[in-house]
């Protein structure tokens, strides 16, 4: 048995994106999700008209009521259309359906190329020659994105091993073939079935008809497929059941292709809510992660950090006095004795909080102020005992490890936070003002503690100075100081053991930290 993973840092694409000063992106698709670039990025979407014409043919989609009939009609349509010499590239949502077809295809006798994740070491050689004459491709929607289909195939690297009179006739060939896919139609792009999202259909029909040349593309659908059923396949059925339409019979309407296009724009609405929910989540721990960075770089650009811990000082002995001595409380209920033990255990402080009380008219504020003033003079004590040079470092090395040790298990602390806070919703609360709410009361005592722990491993360290005689020759090990006079306590103490400091903790939550 072991312990959980640990998370050491975590952000999410969008906040690592916005980290740049500049933005900017170019793509063919863009212009679907134009609404989630702006209210994530801030970022406009410009429609840059295309190089030449475009003259590709979107048709309609042919409807038909079952898969069955789609993948029948898709095959004889495949047939028709090879039969021409023009290429075509069919175009699925899944490897299941690649294989459907290519297995479709096979008992028909239609030789093709299957591109999927199957078959990806030959992805880009299979899809540059997908635009040859009577060339029939079937690709998954992933597959071969970023390789151009030249019409009539792609002879570039035959040209390249090729001789001179080879490559001139390499070159002729090319042109009689790309003459014949010119005449035919250009790519014929197939889609087997609507996807999701429009973005992915624009992608499947981009394909064709690429810098002014001819093209072709079609979508074939049927009611059992996945999107249809669940947004409109009982309505459509119905109506198509109305008219009387037969097996094997298609329906061709503009109106269906509208509703199948809202469909798609509701399951992109909805997959968008999820990024921006998850996007809002991050944002809460974005602010509380610049806070602790910034603080991070702040400690190691620094050549000393005195002035922070003075500020420190102040704060614990503001935490410390309000815990044990709560604003508006009455003096019958002030943890004297808990206050004493707090500050002898954590703080190695030899004082008596009762004494500073004796004034009648001294009060929690009083207090505070001696805490301040005993906290201070021991620090400064001990800063004079271990030197400057040796103070500074070892200082430095104690911020940043008890920092990097609370802000790892802060993150956990989130993490689990995270993952059960919808359960709020049952409650009529609002899960994302709840975790706003929650996280900064962690952090809130996430930041109490580690002051109150860099406070309390300054004041009880010790490390073995060398003497007078040897200290030309010796020189303290500042990255893992020796602790209490001089025995090397990470030999001997277990990591859940007590503590010999008398702090009270474990070991590996107090001086064992440092090392």
């Amino acid at each position: 048995i072991e312990s959980e993973n640990q998370t050491l840092a975590s952000i999410t694409f969008q906040n690592y994106f916005r980290m740049y000063d500049k933005l900017s992106g170019m793509t063919g698709t863009a212009d679907t999700e134009a609404f989630e670039f702006q209210q994530i990025y801030g970022l406009e979407v410009v429609v840059i008209p295309t190089n030449t014409a475009m003259i590709r043919e979107d048709s309609s989609d042919c409807i038909y009521m079952t898969q069955e009939e789609k993948y029948e009609a898709i095959i004889e349509e495949i047939k028709r259309v090879h039969a021409t010499g023009q290429p075509i590239l069919v175009g699925t949502a899944s490897i299941d359906s690649s294989e459907l077809v290519s297995g479709l295809l096979k008992k028909n006798k239609i030789s093709h190329q299957v591109l999927n994740a199957k078959n990806h070491e030959n992805e880009a050689k299979i899809v540059a020659q997908a635009g040859a004459p009577s060339m029939v491709t079937i690709a998954t929607n992933m597959a071969g994105r970023g390789t151009d289909i030249v019409l009539g195939g792609n002879i570039k690297q035959a040209l390249e091993d090729a001789g001179s009179e080879q490559a001139k006739q390499l070159q002729a060939e090319w042109e009689d073939n790309h003459a014949k896919v010119l005449a035919s139609g250009g790519l014929y792009v197939l889609g087997a079935e609507r996807n999701e999202s429009r973005r992915i259909d624009n992608q499947l029909r981009g394909r064709s008809g690429r810098q002014g040349d001819p093209g072709y593309t079609r979508f074939y659908l049927a009611l059992d497929d996945d999107l249809m059923r669940i947004f409109a396949g009982d309505r459509l059925k119905g109506m198509m059941q109305r008219l009387g339409m037969e097996r094997g019979e298609v329906l061709q309407s503009s109106a269906v292709t509208k509703v199948l296009e809202g469909a798609q724009r509701k399951v992109e609405g909805h997959n968008f809510d999820m990024r921006k929910q998850l996007i809002q989540y991050d944002d809460v721990t974005n602010d509380q992660r610049r806070l602790v960075y910034g603080q991070r770089n702040e400690v190691l650009e620094s050549e000393e950090i005195s002035a922070l811990l003075e500020r420190m000082l102040a704060q614990v002995a503001s935490q410390i006095t309000a815990r044990h001595m709560p604003e508006g409380s009455f003096e019958e209920q002030w943890d004297l004795d808990g206050f004493q033990r707090t500050l002898q255990a954590e703080m190695a402080l030899d004082v008596s909080v009762k004494d500073w009380l004796e004034d009648k008219a001294a009060g929690a504020q009083e207090v505070e102020e001696k805490l301040y003033s005993a906290l201070n003079h021991a620090y400064q004590a001990k800063k004079s005992r271990w030197g400057h040079a040796i103070a500074t470092q070892l200082e430095k090395n104690i911020v940043l490890q008890m920092l990097d040790v609370h802000w790892k298990e802060h993150l956990g602390q989130l993490n689990a936070l995270r993952q059960g806070i919808y359960l709020r919703s049952y409650a009529q609360k609002n899960p994302m003002q709840e975790f706003k709410r929650e996280a900064f009361e962690l952090f809130e005592t996430m930041l109490a503690s580690l002051r109150q722990m860099i406070v309390g491993v300054i004041l009880t360290a010790e490390i073995n100075l060398p003497s007078e005689q040897d200290a030309e020759a010796s020189v303290p090990n500042l990255e893992k100081p020796t602790l209490l006079g001089g025995e090397d306590e990470t030999q001997k103490v277990g990591r859940n053991e007590s503590c010999p400091c008398g702090s009270g903790k474990k070991y590996k939550h107090c001086c064992g930290a440092l090392t």
